[in-house]
């Protein structure tokens, strides 16, 4: 599963990890991803996406409708 986000776009950060002695070696941050079903009823059928934690937030508060009906205009596959 690709650590991205398909509401918040929220997909991977780069930086260091600093050991004690101040080695930096190259790391990644990688988004809270999970895959999850919802029941659509404007498209009657389920779609599983991949979510970030604060992806499924904002589905809860602005209901599965309205996000779903913005990734179809931004022309995402759902």
């Amino acid at each position: 599963m690709a650590a991205h986000c398909q509401v918040t776009g929220a997909k991977p950060g780069f930086g260091h990890s600093i050991s004690h002695s101040h080695r930096r070696t190259k790391r990644r941050f990688d988004p809270n991803i999970q895959k999850k079903r919802y029941w659509v009823p404007s498209l009657r059928r389920t779609v599983t996406l991949n979510l970030s934690a604060k992806g499924i937030k904002v589905i809860d508060a602005r209901g599965i409708d309205a996000v779903v009906a913005e990734m179809i205009a931004r022309g995402e596959k759902i």
